[in-house]
């Protein structure tokens, strides 16, 4: 049965185990602002802003009121739990600036609710979602001149949980930190769309069923570590995840998987794995294109089970229209080739350009979506902040 991001996530505001902190935000400029770099010479999350946000929690004191300040180390004991046991979860979103100076955020109530799912899987608390985002909105604003102008430009938040409690063993956590941190990013595609090749690692599994898959914890990617370096150094840009003896498809490197190809009764058909057992992170993106492609009625969209096997036969019928990863990073990332035991299955790319790296159906998702981010069409995605 196929499940919205929203029913996915609506558990989570039941579930949620923490008292409401104070609302007022107490901001204490940084004396030292540090030097910008020209956007072009922006690396990806190498570079942060002047400040932070942090709310602490504690078991007899409840939240404290949140804070923006410098950005600088945070002092921790060596057995606060996030060091040994993982309980740490996070999220990740972006900043734009449109053509008028307004600053806008794509879907932010999504990250802030995804991110009380990923606490109650910790059984951590976490502060209440309009807090929070308040809070976020704020730091945006002190940090407003960070955010590089031009599209696919933006900055780059990340809203974090982490234990700050001491203690070696295995429990729910008594004291905890929410904190956020921003970074200048460029574009993914510096110059147009560069489809990539994926190794699909049949022996390597990212996530199973009733596992944790579904959260956005940091558990979930320190192991993914080791199979994509071994695809890396087998020539291929990202590891595509399969799970079972049926070689289900679940997820790509870190993004959600799409493709669109010709069914067996010959109508095309988006199709990317559900979130009906917990493997699959509920993507923001994944659900804004899911929404969208619904909301254009021009084909058949699908949350179901997929196979390596139907993706590799439809490559082999011709019936494969094209396929592309999702995520905020990139929005979509399209897909040239998958290998599996020593084949190569080449995926469509543009029929009407020979040096096309992007199918038809990647580059509207990918413009349609771009064109909400940075308020070229009005749209109630974009959030503006004032």
């Amino acid at each position: 049965m196929m499940r919205s991001i929203t029913t996915y996530l609506a558990p989570a505001c039941a579930r949620l185990m923490s008292t409401r902190p104070p609302t007022a935000v107490q901001i204490t400029k940084t004396t030292s602002p540090k030097i910008k770099l020209p956007k072009e010479q922006l690396v990806f999350g190498k570079t942060f802003t002047d400040h932070l946000l942090t709310m602490d929690w504690s078991k007899p004191a409840g939240w404290t009121a949140p804070q923006i300040t410098a950005y600088a180390p945070f002092c921790l004991d060596p057995a606060a739990t996030v060091f040994h046991y993982a309980l740490a979860c996070f999220e990740g979103m972006k900043a734009y600036v449109d053509d008028d100076n307004q600053i806008r955020l794509f879907r932010p109530d999504m990250n802030m609710k995804r991110l009380l799912n990923s606490a109650d899987r910790l059984v951590m608390p976490c502060p209440d979602e309009h807090i929070m985002l308040d809070g976020i909105k704020e730091l945006v604003k002190l940090d407003k001149d960070w955010i590089p102008k031009g599209l696919g430009y933006s900055l780059y938040i990340r809203p974090t949980l982490i234990s700050t409690y001491p203690f070696l063993g295995v429990a729910p956590s008594e004291a905890v930190r929410f904190y956020t941190i921003m970074s200048p990013v460029g574009p993914y595609y510096a110059s147009g769309f560069k489809a990539v090749s994926l190794y699909a690692d049949h022996e390597h599994v990212r996530a199973w069923p009733g596992g944790a898959g579904g959260s956005k914890i940091g558990a979930n990617y320190a192991p993914a570590i080791k199979a994509q370096r071994l695809a890396m150094s087998r020539g291929f840009a990202q590891v595509l995840w399969l799970f079972g003896p049926d070689l289900q498809i679940t997820e790509v490197g870190t993004m959600n998987q799409f493709f669109f190809f010709k069914n067996r009764d010959g109508e095309p058909e988006l199709v990317t794995a559900p979130l009906t057992d917990g493997t699959i992170l509920p993507g923001i993106t994944r659900d804004s294109i899911l929404t969208l492609c619904r909301e254009w009625g021009e084909f058949k969209v699908s949350e179901r089970k997929i196979t390596l096997h139907e993706v590799m036969e439809a490559v082999e019928e011709d019936r494969m229209i094209e396929a592309f990863g999702s995520g905020t990073a990139a929005i979509v990332s399209p897909v040239k080739s998958v290998h599996f035991q020593g084949k190569d299955y080449p995926i469509p790319l543009d029929p009407k350009d020979p040096n096309g790296q992007a199918g038809a159906l990647t580059q509207r998702i990918s413009r349609t979506i771009m064109d909400i981010q940075y308020g070229k069409v009005d749209h109630p995605w974009s959030v503006i902040v004032k």
